[in-house]
């Protein structure tokens, strides 16, 4: 009961998340083109490659409630493709709910959702361990402005073409939502 009561709490503390953006749109200290990160696969994607294009940085899980998000965003990676690039992280930091292997992981996306936009290796996207391109995402230092983690899984940062964080979406905020949408 106690578990269930703290999951309760963490969940419904991710949906009263507020959006949090850069309104004063400060110039990040280090540039988001200089990481690197392994895909899913195993292939490590340099995101100079992203250079020009807006982001959409997701960090998911396959066992949440807002796992069926992952449709939203394959359509979001369909209808909007040209404008925004959808980029997936697969985290085990809330509620174990990403408890597969990458192997596990992609198959899943693929079978019951019909992902194709990439998909990182499973990694850590909060705390003292998470993975370089959280510690850009959330550190004022690098990124320019922004220090929030995530407060659950589906949360997105919205990066424009020049490589600038300009937004953080909370978990219930929907990849396909106006809010979203009207900044493609």
């Amino acid at each position: 009961m106690e578990t269930l009561m703290i999951v309760l709490t963490l969940f419904l503390g991710a949906c009263n998340s507020k959006v949090i953006s850069n309104d004063a749109n400060t110039q990040p200290k280090t540039s988001f083109y200089d990481l690197q990160y392994t895909s899913i696969d195993g292939q490590v994607i340099d995101f100079k490659q992203y250079k020009g294009k807006k982001l959409l940085i997701v960090n998911t899980a396959s066992e949440c409630g807002f796992t069926p998000q992952y449709s939203d965003l394959e359509k979001l990676n369909e209808e909007y493709g040209t404008k925004v690039v959808v980029l997936g992280f697969p985290a085990n930091n809330f509620g174990g709910q990403e408890p597969g292997s990458n192997t596990e992981i992609k198959g899943f996306c693929k079978k019951n959702y019909g992902v194709t936009f990439q998909l990182f290796e499973k990694s850590s996207v909060k705390g003292d361990d998470k993975n370089v391109v959280y510690q850009w995402l959330t550190d004022k230092n690098k990124n320019g402005w922004n220090d929030q983690e995530p407060t659950w899984n589906f949360c997105k940062y919205l990066i424009n073409e020049k490589g600038e964080l300009v937004k953080f979406f909370p978990s219930k905020i929907k990849p396909t939502d106006t809010e979203i949408i009207s900044m493609l």
